[in-house]
């Protein structure tokens, strides 16, 4: 089963060089262990553009879709048999990146 391990920060892009190192640690053992998918950081909501086409309507608005102070800078998606393994991982990640994290499984 695939997950969305969710960063959730006040700010994009703050991970300290001592950091660094436990997140760059983490994604190799994601890679040894199989679990491995993809990860990155992503841009704050400030550069995000919302895009409704629905019935060709082409609204295309600046900004995120909610105004929080905090919000996802990064994510990981991986691989895991199952819900405890995956739920093992993201805590894992937590302490990794020194940020709070959520999970969620990918439908199917």
């Amino acid at each position: 089963m695939r997950y969305l391990i969710a960063v959730i920060d006040t700010a994009t892009n703050t991970g300290r060089p001592d950091e660094m190192v436990h997140i760059d640690a983490f994604n190799d053992k994601l890679e040894a262990e199989g679990h491995w998918v993809m990860a990155g950081g992503i841009m704050s909501p400030d550069t995000a553009k919302l895009i409704d086409n629905r019935g060709g309507a082409g609204i295309i608005t600046d900004g995120p879709l909610h105004i929080t102070e905090e919000y996802m800078s990064g994510f990981w998606v991986i691989n895991a048999p199952d819900d405890e393994t995956a739920l093992r991982l993201a805590t894992e990640g937590s302490k990794a990146c020194n940020r709070k994290v959520q999970l969620r499984r990918f439908l199917g």
